[in-house]
C-alpha cells in the first residue's frame, strides 16, 4: 500500500504525506502499548507500566496532532490558527491531567484510567497544533515525526524489543535535528514555534488591479529577456511556485540560454524554501542543474549587490525585506535571501497572494522590482525561447 502511494505523491505534497505517516507511527505505538497491557495486565513492573503509558501518551498526541497538521497543510480544516485567552495555561493544565491519569494507570493497572488518559492525549494533540500557523507547519511536522520515534522507542523499552528501541531512537533523533535546523534557518527557537506559531493560511490575496494602485510594476517576458541577455551576473531564487508548476526543467533551459550568451548564472537556495528543507535542491537535481551553480544563502547573500538581475521564481517569505527592515513584521529577524539588493528584480508569480506566513511581501512594491504574472513553467519556457 505504501509504495504506490509514495510513488504517486507529488513533491509539493510531501509534507502532507509525512504528516500522515507520522500519524500512523503514533497510533501504532499507542496500539502496541494497549495490546501489551491487555495481553498481560498484571505482569509488568511499575517502571514497565510507566513506559507503556508514556509510549501510548506520546503516540496519541502524535496521531491527533499529525492529523490536524495534515489538515492545515491541505487547507482542509484548522488551516487558520485557532487561539483563545489563556490557551497556553489551559494546555499545560490539560497535560498535567493527562499525566495524572497515566500515573494512576501505572500504579493501579486500571484499564479505565488508561482509556481516559488516551482520550485526554488525543485531545491534547489537537490543542497543541491548532494555534500554530502555516509558516511553522513544516517545523511542527518534523517535531511530530520526532515524537512518533520517541513513542516507538519507549514502547520498545516496555516490551524489551531492541529493534523498536533502535529504530524509534533514530527517528526521534533525526526529527529533532531537522526541527532544530529549520528553527535555526528561521532564527526562531523551538519553544517560540510551539508557543506562538507564525502565519496563517496562504489564502490572503490581493487583486492585481489593487496592487498596481500601490505601485506594483508589471513586465512582459520579452522585456525580461532583453534585460537578462544584457546582464553579466544573474541570480535565480527558486521557491514553492517553481515546485507547483514543475518549472525546474524550463528554468534550467533559461540558465543554459543565458550561459550561452556569457552570463554568469547562480541559483540561491534558502534552507526552508518550498515546504521542506532540501526541497529546491531535489528539484534542481532532478533537472540536472550542475551543483557548482547552486549556492546556499550564507554563501550568496553578499553577492546580491553585484548582481544585475535577480529572478524570484515563486519564492515569497524567504525574500521578504521586512524580515530585515520592519520590526513589526512576524518575519522580522528571519534570515532571508537579500534579492532586493540586486540592481533589478523580476518576480515570477501567478498573483499577488501572500506566502506561507500569510504576510504581504514588500519586495513586490520596491522601485527595482517588476512582477511577471503567470505560470512559472510557461514563463520560463517563453523566456528561454526569447533568449535563444
Amino acid at each position: 500500500v505504501g509504495i504506490p502511494i509514495a510513488l504517486r505523491v507529488a513533491m509539493t505534497s510531501m509534507p502532507e504525506m509525512v504528516a500522515l505517516l507520522n500519524s500512523l507511527g503514533g497510533i501504532s505505538a499507542t496500539l502496541i502499548a494497549l495490546a501489551a497491557f491487555m495481553a498481560e495486565p498484571t505482569g509488568h513492573t511499575t517502571g514497565g507500566m510507566v513506559e507503556l503509558f508514556l509510549g501510548a501518551l506520546i503516540g496519541a498526541v502524535t496521531f491527533s496532532g499529525s492529523i490536524v497538521a495534515f489538515g492545515k497543510l491541505q487547507g482542509s480544516f484548522f488551516n487558520k490558527p485557532i487561539n483563545f485567552k489563556g490557551q497556553h495555561i489551559f494546555n499545560i493544565a490539560f497535560l498535567g491531567l493527562t499525566i495524572a491519569a497515566g500515573i494512576y494507570f501505572a500504579i493501579n493497572a486500571d484499564m479505565t484510567a488508561f482509556l481516559v488518559m488516551l482520550a485526554l492525549a488525543l485531545t491534547l494533540g489537537v490543542l497543541i497544533v491548532i494555534p500554530i500557523g502555516g509558516a511553522d507547519m513544516p517545523v511542527v511536522v518534523s517535531m511530530l515525526n520526532s515524537y512518533s520515534g520517541w513513542a516507538a522507542a519507549i514502547t520498545g523499552f516496555a516490551m524489551n524489543n531492541l529493534l523498536l528501541v533502535i529504530a524509534g531512537a533514530m527517528i526521534g533523533a533525526s526529527g529533532a535535528i531537522l526541527s532544530y535546523i529549520m528553527c535555526k534557518a528561521m532564527n526562531r527557537s523551538f519553544l517560540n514555534v510551539i508557543i506562538g506559531g507564525m502565519g496563517g493560511d496562504d489564502s490572503a490575496s490581493h487583486e492585481n488591479s489593487t496592487a498596481k494602485d500601490k505601485g506594483v510594476k508589471e513586465a512582459a517576458v520579452e522585456d525580461m529577456a532583453y534585460m537578462l541577455e544584457n546582464a553579466e551576473r544573474v541570480i535565480i531564487i527558486p521557491g514553492y511556485g517553481m515546485a507547483v508548476a514543475q518549472a525546474q526543467h524550463a528554468i534550467k533551459d533559461t540558465m543554459e540560454a543565458l550561459q550561452a550568451k556569457g552570463v554568469d548564472v547562480k541559483f540561491a537556495i534558502h534552507p526552508v524554501a518550498g515546504r521542506m528543507p532540501g526541497h529546491m535542491n531535489v528539484l534542481l537535481a532532478e533537472a540536472d542543474v550542475p551543483y557548482d551553480n547552486i549556492e546556499a544563502m550564507e554563501d550568496i547573500n553578499s553577492t546580491f549587490p553585484q548582481a544585475d538581475v535577480a529572478i524570484v521564481v515563486g519564492a515569497n517569505d524567504v525574500v521578504n525585506p521586512d524580515a530585515n527592515d520592519d520590526p513589526s513584521s512576524p518575519l522580522y529577524g528571519m534570515p532571508i535571501l537579500e534579492a532586493y539588493k540586486s540592481k533589478l528584480v523580476y518576480v515570477i508569480k501567478r498573483s499577488m497572494r501572500s506566502g506561507y506566513a500569510g504576510v504581504e511581501n514588500s519586495l513586490f512594491y520596491r522601485d527595482n522590482t517588476y512582477m511577471v504574472f503567470g505560470d512559472a513553467k510557461n514563463i520560463a519556457e517563453k523566456l528561454a525561447q526569447n533568449l535563444k
